[in-house]
């Protein structure tokens, strides 16, 4: 659905367009009107029953070429219709019929069966010009050359380029829609990756902070001061949740992969889990940010779903896979954030994989090399 603002922009870009037209074409078509009306005209009644269709040709151009040809078109369609008929018996112009030529192209937009419109439109121009027999039986070769052929054959291609010209504005239309759309598209994604984004930060700290309030509560009798400990840390944690979410609102926020990679270790460590890192190569700064995004959510879905006991982590230059044990139930289930994950990474040119066997929960999030080459910047650096 096009919106009220995408209509304002393709009625601007065709109004220019229009406007344009009319400037450049208006001049050559006064003076061929004008040329055609005083080589017809002999006398000055000829001129009174000729100009009408002259000036109807020209309302109607002008009112084309400012979209607004409905209001018009239907009094200027008669009045030049008219015109011809009384050109072709009573002022013996030929070139009478241009009028009627003219509108009858531009109004062909304001109708829906426009095959049987170009047809009445060529058929009226032929017979009204064959009437002319009536009056000159001499030379019926020359009356049917003159009066029937070149009006008919001027009509036809003066029909096909008024049709190739509203084609044209079709397409002008068509494409301010279909950036429109790109650009409603745009705002979409947009609001959904800020409701991912959100979600990572929000649900993340959420289950990180019950986590260490119930490691807290345990310790609170037991080991006072590691208890506080752990209240201190999720104070900060809370703290830095507030400001990751100003930041994500005002579109400063940026993940970084080592920071998420340390966050992640600390909270498995704190869980009671083995967490092994292995780094293959260092990882290249164009993919860093979404696979510090996996990491966060798969981190957040091992500390809610998975009875974990180790958790192994390996690092590429262009990926990240995160496999741990404990994975219940007989499939992944449904995942949420890594769905959405899954598309965000499709649409920046990788893939995202999720599998589980014998109680192993695999998660891969992978960049062509290729993609990982043409990105800017250095490399993510590791400890």
């Amino acid at each position: 659905m096009v919106t009220a603002r995408s209509e304002r922009f393709t009625e601007s870009t065709q109004g220019r367009l229009r406007r344009l037209t009319l400037v450049t074409s208006l001049p050559p078509v006064l003076i061929a009107a004008a040329v055609l009306l005083f080589s017809d005209a002999h006398t000055w009644w000829h001129f009174i029953v000729l100009a009408p269709g002259v000036v109807a040709a020209l309302v109607a151009f002008e009112r084309w070429t400012a979209n607004d040809l409905a209001r018009v078109a239907l009094p200027c369609l008669t009045v030049a219709a008219a015109v011809w008929p009384l050109g072709v018996l009573v002022t013996g112009s030929p070139n009478a019929y241009w009028g009627f030529c003219a509108v009858g192209s531009l109004a062909l937009r304001e109708v829906r069966r426009k095959v049987r419109a170009s047809v009445a439109l060529l058929f009226y121009v032929a017979a009204v010009g064959a009437t002319r027999l009536l009056v000159e039986r001499d030379d019926a070769g020359a009356v049917l050359f003159t009066y029937v052929l070149v009006p008919t054959v001027i009509t036809v291609l003066v029909t096909v380029l008024t049709v190739v010209g509203e084609r044209f504005y079709d397409l002008i239309r068509e494409l301010e829609q279909t950036r429109e759309r790109e650009a409603e598209l745009a705002v979409v994604r947009e609001r959904v990756r800020f409701a991912s984004d959100l979600h990572d930060i929000q649900g993340h700290t959420l289950h990180v902070v019950k986590l260490k309030i119930a490691l807290a509560r345990k310790l609170l009798l037991a080991d006072a001061g590691r208890a506080e400990k752990e209240l201190r840390e999720t104070y900060a944690l809370v703290s830095d949740t507030i400001t990751q979410t100003k930041d994500l609102a005002y579109a400063q926020r940026r993940l970084n992969l080592s920071t998420e990679l340390e966050n992640a270790k600390n909270l498995f460590e704190a869980a009671g889990i083995r967490v092994r890192v292995t780094r293959e190569a260092e990882v290249n700064v164009g993919a860093s940010e979404l696979l510090g995004q996996v990491l966060r959510e798969t981190t957040t879905n091992i500390l809610r779903h998975a009875q974990a006991t180790q958790v192994q982590i390996t690092l590429s230059e262009s990926g990240i896979t995160i496999v741990n044990d404990g994975a219940t139930g007989d499939g992944p289930g449904e995942l949420r954030g890594l769905s959405a994950l899954r598309q965000r990474v499709a649409g920046d040119g990788g893939e995202l994989t999720v599998e589980q066997q014998q109680g192993r929960f695999r998660t891969a999030a992978v960049f062509p090399p290729a993609r990982a080459r043409t990105s800017a910047g250095a490399p993510e650096g590791g400890r």
